[in-house]
């Protein structure tokens, strides 16, 4: 009996702390120490929040991102990627695809899919157009805790994919919140026990499910 208890008393340990923590560092970690490589097939924007198709302040530095890496060769492509909210003129990859042709990036070198208002949707829809175009490799410009999980995601629907954090606005590593830190963990914890098994929980509710029980455990 004695042996039953603690057995049992070890797994809860493991459940409420070891495993929550291990998502602290994996996505801190993933931010701090991002592994870029110097070529890819596409570089990706995913979707943040737009005004009348101009870009938000987290989108836009995703946007900048981007830009910088396909200035610098690291891509000949870009997809800008993520739906409309109820009542929205435009879209988050309308905004971000306009927002990069005006600051000098070809049309041509701009595909944009207005698809996904969660990270995982907006995964599936790019990686569908990357397997449509015969393209394995993909750099995923996002905010810095974000990383981590687009890859994670990214990389189970048979992509290559690295992260280049961004080195602009309220995301970057530098001016995260403590509170950012703890949402994405939650949410790769939820991706990796749950989403993978089928079970959806969407990122687009800030505090859904487990990512709320990550932030409450922890705060």
């Amino acid at each position: 009996m004695f042996k039953l208890i603690r057995r049992l008393i070890t797994l809860v340990l493991v459940i409420v702390i070891v495993i929550p923590t291990y998502a602290l560092f994996i996505t801190w970690n993933s931010a701090k120490n991002p592994t870029l490589r110097t070529e890819a097939d596409v570089i990706v924007v995913p979707g943040a929040a737009q005004l009348n198709g101009a870009p938000g302040d987290v989108l836009l530095a995703r946007l900048l991102e981007a830009k910088r890496l396909k200035d610098a060769g690291y891509a000949p492509l870009i997809i800008t990627v993520g739906a409309g909210a109820p009542g929205d003129r435009t879209t988050e990859a309308a905004a971000g695809r306009y927002w990069l042709i005006h600051h000098g990036i070809s049309k041509q070198q701009v595909i944009s899919l207005p698809v996904g208002r969660d990270t995982l949707g907006q995964t599936r829809a790019y990686i569908q157009e990357m397997k449509k175009r015969k393209l394995t490799t993909v750099i995923i410009a996002t905010d810095a805790y974000h990383c981590q999980r687009t890859i994670t995601m990214a990389d189970d629907f048979d992509a290559d994919a690295t992260c280049s954090p961004v080195q602009t606005g309220p995301n970057t590593l530098e001016k995260s919140r403590y509170r950012y830190l703890i949402r994405e963990a939650g949410a790769y914890l939820a991706y990796i026990t749950l989403g993978r098994r089928g079970i959806h929980i969407s990122d687009h509710l800030a505090n859904a499910g487990l990512v709320r029980y990550v932030y409450e455990f922890i705060k």
